[in-house]
C-alpha cells in the first residue's frame, strides 16, 4: 500500500500548493486593482493635463509587481493543468492499489496477516505502533478505511471460525453420541446372538425360549445375516422338539425361507449354507420319493459350499458323512426315481461316509456321541468288528443326554449286536 499512500500524499501536497498559489494570486489581483484605482483617482484629482507619476521607488516596486503577476499567471496556468492531471493520477493509483490488495487477500498468508493486525490492535503497545505506522504512510481517511476493512473482515472471519469450531464440536459430539448409540446397538445385537447360541446348546425348554427370543426381534434384525441363520436354526430346533408331524413340517418350511434369505443376503456365510442344508434334510422326510431326492441333492450342494467356506468345521464333515451314509442306503426304487427325475441317483458309499466321520475325529477328537455311533455302524457294515467295537465303546463313554435318546437307543442296539 506504500505507493498508493505516497501518491495520495503527493496529491494532497499539490492541492495544498494550489491553495497557497490561489491566495497569492488573490493578493496580487487585489493590489493591481488598488493601483489602477489610485491611477484613476490621480487622473481626476483636479490637476488636468498633469499625468499621474509614481513617486521615487514606486516604479521599481510596480515593475516587480508586474513581473510577479506574470509569474503568478503562469503558475495559475500550471496549477490548472495540475488540477486536471491529479484526479487521473489518483484514479490510476487507486486501481493499482485495489488490484494489489485483491492479490494480497487471495494469497495463502493473507489470513494470518489480518489476524496478526487484529492482535496488535488489541494491545496498547500494538495500537500505538499501528497508529504511528498508519499516520506515517497513510492518510487518516485511508487508515480508517483500512482498519474498517480489516476489522470487519477479521470479525467476519473470526465469526466464521467460531461457527466452524462450533460445528466441528457439535459434529464430533453428534458422532460420539451416534457412535455410542451404534456401539450400544451392536453390543445389544452381540449379546442377543450370544444368548441365542447358549439357548440353542441347552435343553428343549431353553431351545424354545431361544426361538421365542429371536422371533420377537425378527422385524428389527431382518436384514442381518447372523440373525437370519440363527432364527432358521431356532426353527430347526423347534422342528426337532415338536411332536406333531404337521407342526414339524411348518417349522421346517418357515426355517427354509429364513435360511434362503440368509444365503441370499450373505452368500459367503458358511452357517447360512449349513442350516439351509439341515432344513432341506428335514424336508426330505416329508412328501414323495421325488421330493426326498430333490432335497437330498440340495442338502449336498449347500454342505459342499459350507465346507468350501469353512473347511475345518467338524460338524460340516459330520453332516456330509450322514448324507453319504443315507445315499448309500437308498433302495432300488429310490435310485430308479432319482435316475428318472435327476439323471442319476446320489452316488455315495459306506466308505465315503466312513472317511467323513474319521475326518471329524481328525479335526476334533471325541467330537460327539453321534459321530462315534456312525463310525461304529460304518465299520460294522464293512465287516471290521474290532474297529466297530472300539468306536462303540467310545460312544458309550459319553454322558447320556435326554435329547439324544434316539441316538442312545441306536447305540444300545449296536452294543447288543456286537456282543453276539
Amino acid at each position: 500500500m506504500a505507493p498508493v499512500s505516497e501518491g495520495k500524499a503527493l496529491a494532497l501536497g499539490l492541492l495544498a500548493g494550489i491553495g497557497a498559489a490561489g491566495l497569492t494570486l488573490a493578493m496580487a489581483a487585489w493590489y493591481r486593482r488598488r493601483r489602477e484605482a489610485e491611477g484613476s483617482f490621480g487622473g481626476c484629482s483636479g490637476l488636468p493635463g498633469r499625468p499621474w507619476a509614481p513617486r521615487q521607488g514606486q516604479g521599481d516596486v510596480a515593475d516587480k509587481l508586474d513581473g510577479l503577476i506574470r509569474s503568478l499567471e503562469e503558475l495559475k496556468s500550471e496549477v490548472r493543468s495540475l488540477k486536471e492531471t491529479v484526479p487521473r493520477v489518483y484514479r490510476e493509483l487507486g486501481q493499482a492499489g485495489t488490484a494489489r490488495g485483491a492479490r494480497k487477500r487471495c494469497s495463502p498468508g493473507h489470513t494470518a496477516s489480518r489476524k496478526r493486525k487484529k492482535v496488535e490492535w488489541g494491545s496498547d503497545d500494538g495500537a500505538a505502533d499501528v497508529a504511528a505506522t498508519g499516520q506515517a504512510s497513510l492518510s487518516s481517511e485511508e487508515v480508517e478505511s483500512e482498519r474498517g476493512y480489516i476489522t470487519a473482515h477479521t470479525d467476519t472471519e473470526d465469526s466464521e471460525e467460531d461457527k466452524l469450531k462450533h460445528c466441528t464440536v457439535n459434529s464430533a459430539f453428534e458422532t460420539s453420541v451416534r457412535g455410542a448409540h451404534e456401539g450400544s446397538g451392536t453390543n445389544d445385537f452381540d449379546l442377543l446372538m450370544q444368548k441365542a447360541d447358549t439357548l440353542h446348546g441347552s435343553l428343549m425348554a431353553e431351545k424354545n425360549e431361544g426361538y421365542l427370543l429371536l422371533l420377537e426381534k425378527k422385524d428389527q434384525f431382518r436384514d442381518q445375516v447372523e440373525f437370519l441363520w440363527r432364527l432358521a436354526r431356532a426353527y430347526s430346533d423347534m422342528h426337532d422338539i415338536t411332536p406333531d408331524l404337521e407342526d414339524k413340517k411348518n417349522y421346517a418350511m418357515n426355517g427354509k425361507e429364513l435360511a434362503l434369505d440368509a444365503v441370499n443376503l450373505g452368500p459367503e456365510s458358511a452357517d447360512s449354507h449349513m442350516w439351509l442344508a439341515i432344513i432341506f434334510g428335514h424336508l426330505s422326510g416329508y412328501g414323495s420319493v421325488q421330493t426326498k431326492i430333490k432335497y437330498g441333492f440340495l442338502f449336498k450342494e449347500h454342505i459342499d459350499k459350507a465346507i468350501e467356506l469353512r473347511p475345518q468345521d467338524p460338524k460340516l464333515f459330520y453332516l456330509l458323512g450322514r448324507w453319504c451314509y443315507a445315499a448309500s442306503q437308498l433302495s432300488w426304487i429310490e435310485r430308479k426315481v432319482a435316475a428318472a427325475w435327476f439323471g442319476e441317483p446320489p452316488n455315495s458309499t459306506i466308505q465315503d461316509a466312513l472317511q467323513c466321520f474319521l475326518k471329524v475325529e481328525e479335526i476334533q477328537t471325541r467330537y460327539s456321541k453321534d459321530n462315534c455311533v456312525y463310525l461304529t455302524k460304518c465299520y460294522k457294515e464293512l465287516g471290521q468288528n474290532t474297529n466297530a467295537q472300539m468306536w462303540c465303546d467310545m460312544a458309550v463313554s459319553f454322558t447320556d443326554i435326554i435329547e439324544e435318546q434316539e441316538t442312545q437307543e441306536e447305540l444300545e442296539t449296536l452294543v447288543s449286536i456286537l456282543k453276539q
